[in-house]
């Protein structure tokens, strides 16, 4: 279901000014950042002076900037989120990302408000339901599949948003409440405290041990590069890459990549980005080369798949290639070259966990490492830090805006225009006294020359038409006044012509589609509250952060599956043993958590922690 009068956007994370002007530079058609407070990435905070900063350098070309605000607030802060959103207006922000529906119930500027995926967008009626509510854009849960996607896209008008690429939460977003339970960082808060990426020990009920000290909940990253035209198809108008705490190199490397993927398929079907500009890039953009745990696509095309890194957190980076022989102090490995300083990592074969270490030198293909322990013949080498790679992504990367000049030259009077690429047009002219070129050919050569011409500006100049009834020869020094007038002109009028972005609905009462909500509503104020009671709701029960103690409390809902990763699930394979549940999931503090398998929905739950 493509959408023909759609502009398809790229979207980008921004964990400062810095990463956001990078994510712009590279190609992004949005970014997302957050402010100092109230955002799921407490330590990703920016003040309203740098978001300004990112805000005017983002609408030269014309990218939109949405802020995260999509924790939830307690009734003391309920008026100081407003008092911000008020203020991002103000300053140009295109739209809030925003979980906590008391908002609704307060006095909003006509700013766009987006769905984020921590309100649980998991079914066609709830997205209905925040369509018809006011929202502009609802982003989709990570675990979607193209049908699930598709299912929403045929059935509502609002714009869609999905995660294409980064790390995972392995829980359904906003149903997390494992960090808040062990040790009180609330991940609806901001303060998530990544449990995920702990280890875990299984048990059976009976105290059998069926998996020791392994990486349990930890997933590898998203990566849906190769199905761009698939989301596309799908309904999808905006793609979004993960990770707000990821620096500057990264988020240029993956922008720049998927630039390039996306520009592919809208070149394909006669589709139009969302913003304006090119970006001219000086490397080959390598996702494998950045942070990654090893790339899965998730549960896309709806197939139960192994997508747990169980034996590692850390990144695993790009395939290098085996081991062909090992000496004392040196290795030699078939496939692509190991420099000075790149860091290297592989599995032990005697603990399957990931380890590393740091190539010294190499030496007509012998790769001498700081150490040798656990490098053995056959080993499969990984490459997680490539410094030639980083050297080549700290290099400036610049965005330009195409324009065409056209310069109209008689005797007495130069005329030139300049039209960028939305059609604003600036033209401006000087009077003179132009004489005929001795040597016609330089002479057109050099007004080209220096019309095409534009510094240190954000244009970029692709053709000059130049129309003349004889050449004339005109003074450089005129030429580039004309041009610099020109220029400076251009940049006003595309200020003049920027347009607004406005919140065009008005919030709504329409009913929820549940007549009761629970915890999982994620209610910490009054005002979220009396949202849903307006909405025919009885709230059960307030968000989980107001009772944390609470038992039989179902912590995550996740697609992963851990007996499907160990091979203990029945419905996909023959496992040779099987163990008394419920099983028992114990952290390295010795909690315990009871698991809970949905094999219909194919979801675990883990349930509320107990002593050992």
């Amino acid at each position: 279901m493509i959408k023909n009068d759609a502009r398809y956007e790229l979207l980008a994370p921004a964990k400062d000014k810095e990463t956001a002007i990078a994510a712009i530079n590279a190609g992004a058609d949005a970014v997302y950042i957050g402010y100092s407070k109230f955002g799921a990435r407490v330590k990703a905070g920016n003040s309203l002076e740098d978001i300004k900063s990112v805000v005017e350098y983002a609408d030269t070309y014309r990218v939109k900037v949405y802020v995260t605000l999509n924790t939830i607030y307690n009734d003391d802060e309920l008026a100081e989120v407003v008092k911000v959103l008020h203020k991002l207006y103000e300053i140009g922000v295109s739209a809030v990302i925003v979980q906590d529906m008391g908002l609704l119930e307060c006095d909003l500027p006509p700013i766009k408000l987006f769905a984020s995926t921590q309100c649980h967008n998991n079914t066609l009626e709830k997205v209905r339901f925040l369509e018809q509510t006011g929202f502009e854009r609802v982003i989709l849960p990570r675990e979607f599949s193209l049908d699930e996607i598709k299912n929403i896209t045929q059935n509502t008008d609002i714009d869609i948003e999905t995660f294409v690429h980064g790390a995972l939460c392995v829980s359904y977003s906003g149903q997390c409440y494992l960090s808040a339970s062990i040790g009180g960082r609330s991940a609806n808060r901001g303060e998530c405290a990544q449990p995920c990426r702990k280890k875990y020990t299984l048990l059976s009920s009976d105290g059998q041990i069926i998996a020791k000290d392994k990486y349990l909940l930890s997933l590898k990253d998203l990566n849906l590069s190769d199905r761009i035209e698939d989301l596309i198809l799908s309904g999808v108008t905006s793609f979004k890459i993960e990770g707000r705490l990821k620096d500057k190199n990264y988020v240029t490397n993956v922008v720049s990549y998927y630039r390039k993927k996306i520009d592919e398929v809208l070149e394909k079907y006669n589709l139009q980005k969302a913003s304006v500009g090119i970006s001219k890039i000086n490397f080959e953009p390598e996702p494998q080369k950045s942070f990654n745990r090893g790339f899965t696509e998730f549960n896309l095309d709806g197939k139960r798949k192994n997508f747990c890194t169980k034996n590692y957190v850390k990144s695993l980076g790009e395939y290098i290639g085996k081991v062909e022989k090992v000496f004392d102090k040196y290795f030699i490995i078939k496939g692509q070259t190991l420099n000075n300083g790149d860091g290297i990592c592989f599995f032990d074969t005697k603990t399957d966990e990931l380890t590393g270490t740091i190539i010294q030198k190499n030496q007509d293909g012998k790769i001498f490492p700081q150490n040798m322990n656990g490098i053995k013949p056959k080993l499969d080498i990984y490459r997680n830090s490539d410094i030639a790679f980083e050297k080549e992504l700290s290099k400036p990367v610049n965005r330009y805006i195409k324009i065409s000049a056209f310069a109209e030259i008689s005797d007495s009077k130069i005329t030139l225009k300049y039209r960028d690429e939305e059609n604003n047009l600036a033209e401006v002219f000087e009077n003179g006294a132009f004489q005929k070129a001795e040597n016609a050919d330089k002479a057109i050569e050099t007004i080209k020359r220096q019309l095409a011409k534009t510094g240190d500006t954000e244009f970029l100049t692709e053709k000059v038409e130049i129309r003349q009834d004889n050449p004339y020869f005109v003074p450089v020094s005129v030429l580039n006044n004309l041009r610099r007038t020109a220029v400076q002109k251009l940049s006003e009028i595309r200020r003049q012509n920027l347009p607004r972005d406005i919140r065009k609905k008005n919030i709504k009462i329409v009913p929820y589609p549940c007549n009761t909500v629970n915890y999982s509503a994620n209610i910490m104020n009054e005002k979220a509250r009396l949202f849903y009671e307006k909405r025919n709701t009885k709230v059960f029960e307030t968000a989980f952060e107001q009772n944390p103690s609470a038992q039989n409390t179902a912590l995550m809902t996740t697609k992963h599956c851990i007996k499907y990763t160990l091979g203990l699930c029945q419905k996909y394979f023959k496992p040779e043993k099987t163990y008394k549940e419920p099983l028992i999931l114990r952290d390295e503090r010795y909690k315990e958590y009871i698991l809970e398998f949905d094999c219909k929905e194919c979801q675990m739950r883990i349930k509320s922690s107990r002593k050992a």
